[in-house]
């Protein structure tokens, strides 16, 4: 049994305490938390299971990485403190853990991305013997394996597309919905995470990989962008009140120019609520979805519903990107230490887990 610690208890960590009890290869070992209110908890209880599972969450990180874990599921935010994220990402790298994070976005093309981030993470791979592998929580396979794997069925490909369209009204995390994107602020806010720039530092790296699947060259990366207010105040249960004539409604893109056009694209649809925006693409469920078109002969659509924590979309989300960075631990501690992205891990069927009763 690989023995793994999961790091942050949040909307992703939630998911990973669920998602390492289940696997048959791993062994829950420690839970890291920053909040001292949840110190001292049982690991069941955070993870949202019925059940307890004996380990008590701490905050004591130089204790837990001091026991030799193979593995830690870093689920901590790296959104506003990156700095943060990449030294505590080293630190488990360094002490000789496989390390598995959505945290950090320009590592997702992990070839291309910038000295600043690849050079510490290599030096502590150099130093510990640890590895690390980074996928999005948008999710990462929706944009990198399966727009690859659905584009091999066509005869001819025109255009790749990735989109996730997005109701934020059952989302559970504030500070990014209201301040990183911007939905409830008014019109003339600019929301860091729509700053010219930032969509291509953030999914950039996924467009690269995409295009990297292919075996074509991106000539540049565009920016597309579009915003629209709310035009009757909103209430959600999560995140409370949003009022008329603030951001309701965001879409756009991040292209990969090749030949001078938009050949590979990642689009974002997002909305407070259903009511803004209605003629922009919808998800079937109302809530949220991920799709891949493959515009071409034949033309393919591919629409993922995922669902997690009764019934909930964005848990649904969270839940397979760590899923998918979960399932691949066990390959990871048996290759060699380094620094990976996507296009290295195969794919992992759910060997072990059909019918399986968790432990």
């Amino acid at each position: 049994m690989i023995s793994t610690v999961v790091w942050g208890t949040g909307n992703c960590g939630r998911a990973a305490i669920r998602a390492v009890d289940a696997h048959p290869a791993l062994r829950l070992a420690a839970v890291l938390v920053h909040d001292r209110g949840k110190i001292g908890r049982d690991a069941g209880e955070l993870g949202g299971l019925d059940r307890q599972l004996g380990v008590l969450a701490t905050d004591d990180i130089g204790a837990v990485l001091a026991t030799g874990p193979r593995a830690v599921v870093y689920a901590a935010t790296g959104d506003i403190r990156p700095d943060a994220a990449l030294e505590d990402i080293c630190g488990a790298v360094r002490a000789g853990a496989v390390v598995v994070t959505p945290a950090l976005y320009a590592l997702y093309d992990q070839r291309t991305a910038p000295a600043e981030l690849r050079e510490p993470v290599l030096a502590a791979v150099q130093q510990g013997g640890g590895s690390l592998f980074v996928s999005g929580v948008d999710p990462g396979w929706a944009n990198d394996v399966l727009p690859s794997l659905v584009s091999g069925l066509g005869t001819t490909v025109e255009v790749v597309r990735c989109q996730e369209i997005f109701d934020y009204s059952s989302y559970d995390q504030s500070d990014s919905v209201r301040y990183l994107v911007g939905m409830g602020q008014p019109m003339d806010y600019q929301p860091p995470m729509l700053a010219p720039g930032v969509p291509s530092m953030v999914w950039g790296g996924q467009l690269r990989l995409i295009a990297r699947a292919l075996e074509v060259e991106l000539a540049e990366i565009r920016e597309t962008l579009d915003r629209r207010p709310l035009e009757h105040p909103v209430r959600t249960a999560a995140m409370g009140e949003f009022e008329a004539g603030t951001q309701g409604a965001v879409r756009f893109e991040v292209q990969g120019i090749v030949g001078g056009e938009p050949r590979v694209v990642v689009e974002h649809v997002t909305r407070i609520h259903p009511s803004c925006a209605p003629d922009w693409p919808m998800p079937p469920n109302r809530a949220g979805a991920h799709r891949v078109i493959i515009e071409g002969r034949p033309r393919i659509e591919v629409t993922v519903e995922a669902t997690d924590e009764d019934g909930n979309a964005a848990a649904g989300g969270n839940a397979t990107a760590i899923g998918r960075l979960v399932g691949a631990i066990d390959w990871l501690a048996q290759a060699e230490p380094g620094l990976y992205d996507a296009l290295d891990i195969p794919l992992r069927p759910a060997v072990g887990k059909l019918g399986r009763t968790p432990r």
